[in-house]
């Protein structure tokens, strides 16, 4: 019976009253209350952020710096002309279409990129951000159309 959420009551012992510090000598934790004498500690907002090493250089700032991020790179979903040919003749297919179907799991920043590994064999109308040559080339050979978004 006393496993019901209505008679739910921590543990004897569980709970402890809270420690009034600097409430006289005879709390024991009275004049300086467990702060020591003097000092950074002792004194209030004494808190150090994370990471301070007393002045010296933090570990952080220490470490080497490497490597770049270059803000202004291309996030484009790239797909080879092969992963197409699952397709029906006719299709139309884009960035939108593929992802629903389950060919890419998600969709660039910039858009769709087709690179040319691989065969199609059906004619498809692509439209896509981007287009290798090769892509192009081989997609228009099966008789299908590869047409660029304005991106």
């Amino acid at each position: 019976m006393a496993d019901e959420l209505s008679n739910l009551k921590p543990v004897p012992g569980a709970q402890r009253p809270r420690t009034r510090v600097g409430r006289g000598q005879g709390s024991g934790l009275g004049k300086t209350a467990g702060r020591g004498t003097k000092g950074q500690q002792a004194r209030a907002g004494s808190g150090k952020r994370l990471g301070f090493e007393g002045g010296q250089i933090p570990l952080l700032r220490r470490q080497p710096k490497r490597g770049f991020r270059n803000i202004f790179a291309k996030d484009y979903t790239e797909i080879n002309v092969a992963q197409l040919s699952v397709f029906p003749a006719g299709t139309e297919l884009d960035a939108a279409t593929l992802k629903a179907s389950g060919v890419i799991s998600k969709i660039g920043r910039d858009g769709l990129k087709v690179l040319g590994d691989g065969e199609v064999t059906v004619a498809l109308t692509v439209r896509a951000a981007r287009f290798t040559a090769s892509a192009r080339a081989k997609i228009e050979a099966a008789g299908g159309t590869a047409a660029e978004n304005a991106a």
